[in-house]
């Protein structure tokens, strides 16, 4: 795995080895990755990155929020309880010295509690696949205050999900047996 595009360009991120089978770790390919941060960039969205706080729940390698460190966002929060993935992120962000742009919290994303710092406009939400814990966690992050009025949720499952009351579905991708919906924040 490395980081496809932006300043990181080209780094190689932490071989996950034998991962977190008890966890379900599971990194997002680099071809999903690429083809997703083209989406989200592609001018259908304006700039989702630049300059924004991202959530990286069930981070894993913590390669989606560390993409978008290097595509401009300004901050990372990444969240994930499992101890093999809060080594991989701690190794990747040292790799790419962006200790002062980031925070993990090693808590269950379902049970994320309140929020008191800034909230994000970009969240990744890439449960373990089957699990029904995607809405659970985004649940937790809008009653914590994680998620701001307007933010873009970037939704990574192994079957097209339903789109939860007061999102809206922007669009809806599959790569093999991966799907990615777009969803946006509606007041």
């Amino acid at each position: 795995m490395r980081i496809i595009g932006g300043t990181h360009r080209g780094h190689a991120l932490a071989a996950v080895g034998k991962g977190d089978a008890g966890a379900h770790l599971r990194p997002t390919t680099d071809r999903v990755r690429e083809s997703l941060f083209n989406v989200l960039l592609g001018g259908k969205f304006g700039d989702p990155i630049e300059d924004t706080h991202v959530l990286d729940l069930f981070a894993g390698t913590g390669a989606l929020g560390l993409e978008a460190l290097s595509r401009g966002a300004a901050h990372v929060t990444f969240v994930d309880d499992g101890r093999v993935a809060q080594k991989l992120i701690r190794e990747n962000i040292i790799k790419l010295k962006r200790s002062a742009d980031c925070t993990l919290i090693g808590r269950d994303a379902t049970k994320l509690g309140p929020n008191v710092g800034e909230t994000a406009q970009l969240v990744f939400l890439d449960p373990p696949y089957g699990k029904a814990m995607g809405q659970k966690a985004l649940d937790a992050a809008l009653n914590g205050g994680w998620i701001a009025d307007d933010a873009i949720i970037v939704w990574e499952e192994n079957a097209p999900q339903v789109t939860p009351a007061g999102f809206a579905l922007l669009d809806q991708r599959r790569y093999g047996d991966t799907y990615i919906s777009i969803l946006e924040r509606q007041l």
